[in-house]
């Protein structure tokens, strides 16, 4: 599960582009936290602490406890808008979380037992197919990764989504059995291969012309 972060905020009077204009002003983001049955609230969150959140990989996929003011509340990022030239951040949207929350989210595939792999061993190439798997996921379980071992296949062999174990409480969004990773034939045994069938036919004669009569 994604470890749960802090951050502190300070509520906000009201939102709307000229409050957020006036928030980045005063050299912080303005943000919300919406959803949980409650009504949405604006926030105010500190610009250093946030360009480090996002840029450290995994924000939103990160559940954060914000403080705002003093009262903590349990919340996701769910969107964040960049500054199209420098890349600074302009605005966070948080999902508020409770016990029956279930989400969306877009999770990494990371790749493991290369070096246990006998393809790999025999010079196959692991080709990873599918770099992330959009899951269901309650909001107090949310993986950091889909970790998947290579270290069991063969050149040709390959791992689907129905060969994995997903974390508790998590399901994959697509209906299909989708293949993630996979070791590939070597580029060289390829050619090699293409060689040998292509030499005999470049070796055969040319059949002769039935001669007319």
């Amino acid at each position: 599960m994604s470890a749960v972060k802090q951050i502190k905020a300070s509520a906000r009077a009201s939102g709307g582009k000229g409050a957020a204009r006036a928030v980045r002003r005063t050299g912080k983001i303005p943000a919300v936290i919406y959803g949980g049955g409650e009504a949405a609230l604006p926030i105010a969150l500190d610009y250093a602490q946030t360009n480090r959140l996002i840029y450290a990989g995994h924000f939103l996929t990160t559940v954060f406890e914000i403080d705002v003011d003093g009262t903590v509340i349990r919340a996701i990022p769910r969107d964040f808008q960049l500054e199209p030239v420098k890349d600074t951040p302009l605005h966070v949207d948080f999902l508020r979380l409770t016990g029956s929350t279930a989400i969306r989210v877009v999770v990494p595939i990371h790749v493991s037992g290369q070096e246990a792999s006998p393809g790999v061993k025999r010079g196959g190439m692991v080709q990873i197919v599918e770099h992330t798997l959009e899951l269901m996921a309650p909001g107090d379980n949310i993986p950091d990764n889909i970790d998947i071992s290579v270290a069991a296949l063969n050149i040709g062999g390959s791992i689907h989504l129905a060969d994995i174990t997903l974390p508790a409480g998590c399901r994959a969004i697509t209906r299909e059995n989708l293949t993630l990773v996979a070791v590939s034939t070597p580029t060289k045994m390829v050619e090699a291969l293409t060689s040998a069938v292509a030499a005999p036919a470049a070796a055969a004669p040319a059949k002769a012309a039935p001669a007319k009569g």
